[in-house]
């Protein structure tokens, strides 16, 4: 009899997807583009045109393949086939059903403990996609699409991605673990509103006062701004959306964790095929 066969522990162990040479090619090409897609208005001088209004359409094109890109490049790596789609298709519902529920109450959105956990059971890769497919089915559900939502997308990605890379994805369980993702789902939103700011900060409101963005300013004082800027405007939601994320992952996260592993180990999306006489 095989290990499977006698049904041991090891082999009962929903394990993250492992990343692959073309899976961290596609996920480094990705991000580096989002880094450049965010950052771009604070290298640029002062006759430039600051609008992302104006880049988002591209940005969105290009997001749109480079996800596709992610999960071919999953699928080459580890072998996993329709089952893998599906399920992210499913979280991905359920966390755009998730957002509307938080949506205008002091920047509460239950949809962060939900990505949190699911990337770190999926893992990076599909984290990353299941991020950016949820915000944007979530952006189509509550009439939310405009310039800032290919940013949306791959902020939320990044969330998802950084918890399947989180340490212990094999090991850490209980409320070890509980702790380590509340305490990554805090930083990561309100991270997530900084680089939103971001985002927005270069066109939209505090034009012409002490925290403005200054085209072709120094970094450094540009960014200063944008600290003082970003504690102005946005805490008063970040904070919230942290301690709700940490609450709901340290009083539903444990049961969350084993439906979502329990779904992963029955789908077997590592399990070679094999055919039998």
């Amino acid at each position: 009899m095989t290990p499977a066969e006698h049904g041991t522990t090891t082999d009962r162990q929903a394990r993250a997807v492992r990343l692959g040479p073309r899976s961290v090619a596609a996920l480094a090409l990705v991000s580096a583009i989002g880094v450049v897609a965010f950052g771009w208005p604070l290298l640029a001088d002062s006759t430039s045109g600051l609008a992302h209004s104006k880049d988002a359409p591209w940005l969105f094109a290009g997001l749109l393949p480079l996800l596709l890109a992610v999960v071919v490049a999953t699928i080459a790596d580890t072998g996993m086939n329709a089952k893998a789609i599906a399920m992210i298709g499913v979280l991905a519902a359920a966390g755009a059903a998730l957002r509307p529920l938080g949506a205008g109450t002091a920047g509460l959105e239950p949809m962060f403990f939900l990505m949190v956990l699911s990337g770190r059971v999926l893992g990076p890769g599909f984290g990353f996609v299941l991020g950016a497919v949820s915000m944007f089915a979530s952006a189509l559900l509550t009439g939310g699409v405009g310039p800032w939502m290919p940013f949306q997308m791959l902020a939320m990605g990044w969330v998802s991605m950084g918890a399947g890379l989180l340490p212990g994805p094999d090991t850490l369980r209980g409320r070890g673990e509980l702790w380590l993702l509340a305490a990554y789902g805090a930083a990561s939103a309100v991270l997530y509103g900084a680089v939103m700011n971001l985002q927005g900060w270069t066109y939209i409101a505090g034009l012409g006062s002490g925290i403005s963005f200054v085209p072709g300013d120094p970094l450094g004082e540009n960014l200063t701004r944008f600290l003082a800027y970003n504690m102005a405007t946005s805490l008063g939601w970040d904070l919230p959306r942290a301690l709700l994320t940490v609450v709901l992952t340290l009083t539903l996260g444990a049961t969350v964790l084993k439906a979502l592993r329990r779904a992963t180990r029955r789908a077997a999306f590592a399990a070679p095929v094999a055919f039998r006489p």
